[in-house]
C-alpha cells in the first residue's frame, strides 16, 4: 500500500535525497530510488534490514538483491520453504516469497551505508505503516541492531526491555506477534565469523517453528 511506501523521489532526507542524485547521475541504469518491500501480501513473518546497498538494491530496487547478504538471506528462505524458485540476483528471477515480506529500516541508499540517526527516526513512518498493514503478521526477524531498535520504536516499545542479542526473541505485548533477532547478514560479518550460515538458518528454524504453532494455534 502506498501509505507504506515512500515515493520514487521521496525528499524527507535532504542527504539521502542528494546522494539519490548523484546515483541518478554516476549510475543511470541503476534503481536510484526508495527501495520497496518485497514479498508476501499476506506475510505472517516480516524480515527487516538495514539499508539497501549501493550496489546490490539500490542498483536492482529489490531489498537484498545483487550481493552477498541477499545471497545468504534468499538461501535461507528457500530451504526453510519461504520462498519459492531460484535467487539468481535480478527481481527478473521470479523468486517469490511466501508468506514472507522483506522491508528495511531505512529505504534509500545512504553514503557509506551508513545512515543518519535521524534518517532512521525519518523513514521509521514507512516502517510503522509497512507492518499495520500486515494483518497476518506473526513474526518479525530483525537484522543488526539498528533494525532491531527501529523496529521497537515502531511498535511503541522500550529498547531497554528488549536487548538485541543474536539468537534471542521477544514476545511483543498485546500482539501475537514475536520478534527474533539476527545478526545482519552481511559480508564483513560472514567474513569475520561473526555470524555463520549455520547460526542463520538456526535463527529461520526457530522462526518456521513458531510459525507452525502459531498457525496450529489460530486453527484451534
Amino acid at each position: 500500500m502506498e501509505c507504506a511506501e515512500p515515493s520514487r523521489d521521496c525528499p524527507l532526507c535532504p542527504r539521502l535525497a542528494a546522494f539519490r542524485e548523484s546515483n541518478r547521475t554516476s549510475f543511470p541504469d541503476f534503481f536510484n530510488a526508495p527501495v520497496p518491500s518485497f514479498g508476501d501480501a499476506e506475510a505472517q513473518l516480516l524480515i527487516v534490514g538495514l539499508a539497501p546497498g549501493l550496489r546490490g538494491a539500490n542498483r536492482t530496487g529489490r531489498p537484498f538483491t545483487g550481493d552477498y547478504a541477499g545471497q545468504l538471506l534468499y538461501s535461507t528462505l528457500l530451504k526453510f520453504g519461504l520462498a519459492s524458485g531460484e535467487y539468481l540476483e535480478t527481481p527478473a528471477d521470479g523468486l517469490r516469497l511466501q508468506r514472507c515480506m522483506i522491508t528495511n529500516a531505512v529505504r534509500c541508499v545512504p553514503p557509506a551505508n551508513k545512515p543518519e540517526p535521524s534518517e532512521i527516526n525519518i523513514c521509521r513512518h514507512f516502517l510503522t505503516q509497512r507492518i499495520g498493514v500486515l494483518p497476518k503478521l506473526r513474526a518479525i526477524v530483525v537484522l543488526g541492531r539498528i533494525a532491531h531498535d527501529s523496529t521497537l520504536r515502531a511498535l511503541g516499545l522500550k529498547l531497554a526491555a528488549f536487548p538485541f542479542r543474536h539468537g534471542a526473541s521477544h514476545a511483543v505485548p498485546g500482539s501475537p506477534v514475536r520478534l527474533f533477532d539476527s545478526y545482519h547478514c552481511s559480508r564483513y560479518n560472514t567474513n569475520t565469523g561473526m555470524l555463520t550460515p549455520s547460526m542463520f538458518e538456526t535463527v529461520f528454524k526457530t522462526v518456521r517453528t513458531y510459525l507452525e504453532i502459531s498457525n496450529n494455534s489460530d486453527v484451534d
